[in-house]
């Protein structure tokens, strides 16, 4: 365990002495507030921020986050207000201090709710200052590493968190060397057992390979030396965590894995890493598709070199990585590396510190726009993917999506305007479905239509957190107005059977309907009434003075008209199909909104007559859309019967939605279509056209 004065030598060799004093002044009030607390080994507490300000000397951080680092447990443990850190250490340390700190003021229905909500809470103070996340990091690892003195079952749930968020978040940020340890940290406490059986089959397969490793790194070092190039070759090793989740996600036994021998030659620029590529393909055959440039196509968190699998003596396959020294230090400490915080604002982040800044302020909107904490941390969980696809826009910019990413995610990358308007896509100048996964290289572009709006469909294919999120948004605006439209429209008929009408009421009478009902507007109200959580015919009584309403709107009186165009709080019953021309009926059902059923339906019959649940209604002039109807026939068994059938309702504008043939008999076979009309009209010249085919012997409309 370092003491301050190890820490402050460490420190003396890239920071001023008045900043390591800063550091050393922040470490002894730290102690003192920590004064008499232990941590569950035993030791003093202030070893684990003295540990936790190391972890970040290690990556060489600024003065300001060590400081952090030694005060990150104050606010929480000790009681010490962040205004008093603030007048110690100045507003820009309490505020790092404050976002690093849990929320534990708060009560929470559940832990998995109260870590969503940490984490959102330190979401936002990442997106003032990205250092948050870099000591918040840091404290986890020196957690994870100390885990071993915490109860099993606590244990398990800090690993789980740490593989589900932490470590994948170290990955984003482009920080291999602590992602790698969060892995094989998290991958040792859920897993003991198999984690120390892997250890152990590497451990032996170390010794076995030696020698091979040994005679590889020797002709890729000659190769080099031949050539002329200076460039350091090292074997790389792959780490426990990934070794089983390839054997378990592939399904492939450890020999299989541990076959793969890799290498890493780093280089002192970049012309050299491409000399080095075309050398080593000259030395070994490579293997065709198995190249990727990320050089000239970084990966999102700033990730850069180039890979290649070659065929080795004896068809043994080696991976190789060939980097410069500065993409090296940029692959294991990412965002950390080389860090210089930029106190002036104006001046741009660079490299993968802009990079972070991007994915925090994606981060950042997703919060915003998500419902609740736990959609939040699910959709983030979603963006932590940290595998992408490389696709293009029309005009040659780079999109970096998530593996499995469909245009719908793509046009929400573009911009949330395109998404939502988004009706079709062209992949490589070729009409494609919009759920089809995008490969990396493919040139993509969007067709748009104004007043266009996201399908709730399109939730059952997108992969990116930003597209998930913004359609979810979307369609709760739609849905409200939509409820908010239906409800005045209920409402209005309502008082209308009183003579009175919602713009003819005084204001006064309005807002001490919605105190009564604690609601802050009347669209609030009126989205109630849409969503059929409250009945029209109750509101009306109470909106006008003295309850003068009678017992609730008849069924016969004036019929509430409707469009077809009522969107999402309009339902149609699956029971009983109903289309335009058919007598109807409505039920509210509380959350959903609106279900029309046909007038006859069996499965609302007790309650026609209660005025709580049901409404007349008839079809307006003017609907629109189309209308699913279940029709059954029964004719001759022929070849090409569902052809036949198919092109005859196609004849009479009609489209089949569904078709299923059950034969009763060698003879006659029962048809069940569903077909897709506009009204009881077109029903009928449909049905007039299927009973002119030959053999033809019987057609129902199927009801409940």
């Amino acid at each position: 365990m370092p003491s301050i004065d190890n820490l402050a030598e460490r420190l003396s060799t890239y920071l001023s002495k008045d900043q390591v004093n800063l550091v050393r002044r922040a470490y002894y009030y730290a102690e003192q507030a920590h004064d008499g607390q232990q941590r569950r080994s035993g030791e003093a507490y202030v070893t684990h921020p003295l540990a936790v300000a190391s972890i970040l000397a290690d990556m060489h951080m600024d003065h300001q986050s060590l400081m952090a680092a030694m005060l990150h447990d104050v606010i929480e443990d000790t009681g010490i207000a962040k205004e008093a850190l603030a007048t110690q250490f100045g507003s820009t340390i309490a505020e790092l201090v404050d976002g690093v700190s849990k929320l534990n003021q708060m009560s929470f229905e559940t832990k998995a709710e109260a870590q969503a909500e940490n984490f959102q809470k330190m979401a936002m103070a990442m997106a003032r200052d990205i250092r948050v996340i870099l000591v918040k990091l840091s404290d986890r690892l020196h957690n994870m590493r100390t885990l071993e003195v915490l109860s099993g079952e606590k244990r398990r749930r800090i690993a789980k968190e740490t593989l589900e968020i932490y470590a994948p978040i170290a990955n984003r940020l482009g920080m291999h060397s602590m992602y790698v340890e969060f892995e094989d940290l998290g991958f040792k406490a859920m897993y003991p057992m198999r984690s120390e059986r892997i250890r152990g089959a590497v451990k032996r397969a170390r010794g076995n390979r030696r020698e091979l490793v040994n005679k590889i790194e020797e002709s890729l070092t000659h190769c080099l030396a031949r050539e002329g190039m200076e460039g350091q070759v090292a074997g790389r090793e792959k780490h426990l965590y990934s070794i089983y989740q390839k054997m378990r996600g592939k399904r492939r036994a450890f020999n299989e894995i541990m076959d793969v021998y890799a290498f890493r030659i780093v280089v002192d620029k970049v012309d050299t890493c491409y000399r080095v590529l075309g050398a080593v393909h000259n030395l070994y055959k490579p293997f065709p598709g198995r190249f990727k440039d990320y050089i000239a196509i970084p990966k999102a968190n700033g990730y850069q070199s180039l890979h290649t699998t070659l065929f080795g003596a004896h068809g043994v396959p080696i991976e190789i990585q060939i980097r410069t020294r500065e993409m090296e230090e940029l692959a294991n400490h990412g965002i950390a590396a080389h860090w210089l915080y930029k106190s002036n604002e104006e001046e741009q982040p660079k490299g993968s510190h802009a990079r972070a800044r991007q994915w925090v302020k994606g981060i950042l909107e997703l919060q915003q726009r998500a419902g609740n904490s736990l959609e939040f941390i699910e959709n983030v969980k979603i963006d932590l993917f940290p595998d992408e696809v490389y696709v293009f826009t029309p005009k040659g910019r780079i999109m970096e999506l998530p593996k499995g990413s469909t245009a719908v995610d793509f046009a929400y990358a573009v911009h949330t305007d395109v998404g939502n308007a988004c009706i079709a896509c062209r992949i490589n100048r070729r009409l494609a479905p919009l759920s089809e996964p995008l490969q990396s290289g493919e040139t993509v572009e969007i067709v748009t239509a104004p007043g266009a709006r996201p399908n709730p469909a399109w939730l059952n294919f997108v992969v990116s957190g930003k597209a998930r999120t913004h359609i979810r948004h979307s369609l709760k605006q739609q849905r409200r107005s939509e409820s908010v439209a239906l409800g005045e429209r209920l409402l209005n008929k309502a008082l209308a059977e009183q003579d009175s009408r919602l713009d003819q009421l005084p204001g006064e009478r309005l807002k001490l309907v919605l105190g009564e009902y604690k609601l802050a507007e009347l669209d609030d109200l009126l989205e109630d009434i849409g969503l059929g959580n409250r009945m029209a015919y109750v509101i009306a009584r109470r909106l006008l003075a003295n309850g003068s309403v009678g017992a609730g709107p008849a069924l016969s009186e004036a019929p509430l008209a409707i469009r077809g165009t009522e969107g999402l709080v309009l339902n149609y019953a699956k029971c009983c199909t109903p289309i335009p021309g058919d007598p109807i009926v409505g039920y509210l059902s509380a959350g959903k909104g609106m279900v029309v059923h046909l007038d006859s339906c069996k499965n609302i019959s007790e309650l026609r007559n209660n005025p709580d649940k049901c409404i007349a209604l008839s079809w307006a002039k003017d609907v629109v859309g189309e209308f699913n109807v279940e029709l059954r026939i029964e004719l001759e068994h022929q070849r090409g019967l569902i052809a036949l059938l198919a092109a005859t309702v196609n004849a009479a504008d009609g489209n089949i939605e569904k078709v299923s043939l059950d034969e009763r008999d060698g003879r006659i076979s029962v048809v069940q279509l569903v077909v897709s009309v506009h009204d009881r009209v077109h029903l009928a010249r449909v049905i007039k056209r299927l009973r002119a085919l030959k053999g033809v012997t019987r057609i129902t409309r199927v009801r409940a």
